[in-house]
């Protein structure tokens, strides 16, 4: 970890430039979760030139606005999950299946017609694309089994417990590899957790878990809400968090913004770093830094200011770029003045 006291990080996406893909159409749609490539502004022959060069964009923005903690922005993704998702053998991307979204909306999906397994490593390149070009920490995402398993149509599996710890072997086998190719920290997405308590508690889980196995590198699990931009509407308070604290994870991220949540939930968490969100991504006013500092103190009672790192309450992939660089600036300019306040009463 970073030996700085509140460090910064994204929760894992930057926006994609206008001329990299439609965001308009991605705007329109709730995020694939099968293949989307009519998405892509570029042809295909230019499209990993192009990925790169935004991949660049988007760390250089980070390094710009102060962040200590830096992720490639998942600039070479369509959504958070189907790029790994539609990696993945055992799954007919062809001929997809139908499966209703947290909104209760359906939404085509993978149609799973065999074992899940998988057969290369999806994200390596990415990390070792953005570790050669930050010397700063580093944060990759990937999407967790039980949030894939529930993004699926399942025509293969007698029992969808067993699928999602199929997909959770895929996961502990990416991770392995992501760290080898030198990732400080891997992120677990797992927003079903949050979307569907009852199945997150039969085996949820134990899928997280089982994608854990026997990593010992820096890990994260980044529950949430969903989108500002699609899921409008927020809990105050999560339904699957005291459950968290017998994951082997060792970061959770806590949206507080949006939500405006009672952080005395954090007292159910003793043991893990909290990524605590302090970024509302539904208003596209930027924040002043001294409302993100407002937002981390009410924190504070509740945890010690050395298991924090400050984020946005999610992914800023839908947010306008000037939007999202005048936020991460609030947010590392926020940080700083509790820093500061920390440091005067230490």
């Amino acid at each position: 970890m970073t030996h700085t006291l509140l460090p910064t990080s994204l929760v894992g996406s930057y926006p994609q430039p206008d001329w990299l893909i439609d965001r308009q159409r991605l705007a329109g749609r709730f995020p694939p979760r099968v293949r989307a490539r009519e998405l892509w502004r570029v042809a295909p022959e230019f499209l990993d030139q192009a990925q790169d060069d935004a991949t660049l964009l988007a760390i250089r923005a980070q390094e710009a606005a102060g962040l200590d903690i830096i992720t490639d922005g998942e600039m070479r993704r369509e959504s958070y999950s189907n790029r790994f998702a539609t990696a993945l053998d055992g799954v007919d991307i062809d001929n997809p299946g139908e499966a209703l979204d947290r909104s209760g909306h359906p939404n085509p999906v993978p149609r799973v017609v065999g074992r899940i397994r998988r057969r290369h490593a999806v994200e390596a390149r990415d990390v070792q694309f953005l570790r050669a070009n930050t010397d700063r920490m580093i944060k990759i995402t990937v999407p967790g089994p039980f949030t894939m398993a529930q993004q699926a149509q399942n025509d293969f599996y007698e029992d969808e417990a067993e699928m999602a710890l199929d997909y959770a072997a895929a996961v502990n086998e990416e991770i392995r590899d992501l760290f080898a190719a030198g990732a400080d920290i891997v992120q677990i997405d797992e927003p079903y957790l949050q979307a569907r308590p009852d199945k997150a508690r039969a085996y949820g889980m134990e899928a997280v878990n089982r994608a854990l196995d026997g990593i010992d590198g820096m890990t994260a699990l980044h529950i949430c809400f969903g989108y500002a931009a699609i899921i409008h509407e927020r809990p105050n308070g999560y339904s699957f968090l005291p459950e968290l604290c017998r994951c082997k994870v060792r970061q959770i991220s806590i949206e507080t913004a949006q939500s405006n949540l009672d952080t005395t939930v954090l007292n159910q968490l003793p043991d893990q770093t909290i990524i605590l969100g302090v970024i509302d991504l539904l208003n596209q006013a930027i924040e002043t830094p001294e409302t993100v500092a407002a937002r981390i103190r009410k924190a504070l009672p509740n945890i010690d200011p050395s298991r924090v790192i400050v984020a946005p309450d999610c992914g800023m992939k839908y947010l306008p770029r000037a939007v999202a660089d005048g936020k991460m600036r609030a947010m590392v300019d926020g940080a700083a003045i509790v820093r500061r306040e920390l440091a005067g009463a230490a």
